[in-house]
């Protein structure tokens, strides 16, 4: 039987618990490990794996798709509300609590019909603010307060221009 390294990350803490589990877990398998490992098991906590759109139910016997190094999110929402707000236009959809901004950017790009050139020189910032989060952030880590929500502005990355030396 192979085993599996998983990360795990639960919304409103900034660790990654790192669990070793069977490859063939089930789901109920998977909650009893996570809350083996110091994860909380209430009600209000849905586990994901990676970007999955859906959560592992609690008490199923069905076998779980991991694979060694996935990502488990242990997160208080099931969808996050995603904002993102490009020059005077602003697009929403609700994404899983383990897509990735790298995903809500791809999105957007296509969204808001930005060429290949224009795409690679903006990032996503959060609104109202200079937080620029890596691609590889999942959403339910950006999450504030109780609503399942995030914002967005799409802007441009800053780029150092040559400095003028005439004097």
């Amino acid at each position: 039987m192979s085993e599996c390294v998983l990360f795990v990350q639960i919304q409103g803490d900034s660790r990654i618990l790192e669990l070793t589990v069977p490859g063939n877990i089930t789901e109920d398998e998977l909650h009893k490990a996570l809350t083996q490992a110091g994860v909380p098991s209430i009600p209000e906590l849905f586990i994901f794996i990676d970007e999955a759109e859906e959560h592992v139910r609690r008490l199923g016997n069905r076998p779980v798709d991991v694979k060694h190094g996935a990502r488990i999110h242990a997160s208080r929402c099931r969808r996050i509300q995603t904002k993102v707000n490009y020059l005077d236009k602003t697009i929403e959809r609700d994404f899983p609590p383990g897509a990735r901004v790298s995903r809500v950017k791809a999105w957007a790009v296509h969204e808001f019909h930005l060429d290949h050139k224009d795409a690679a020189e903006h990032v996503l910032q959060i609104c109202n603010s200079t937080e620029r989060p890596a691609s590889d952030t999942p959403l339910h880590v950006l999450v504030r307060g109780e609503r399942c929500a995030v914002c967005f502005d799409l802007v441009p990355e800053k780029r150092v221009e040559g400095a003028d030396d005439r004097r």
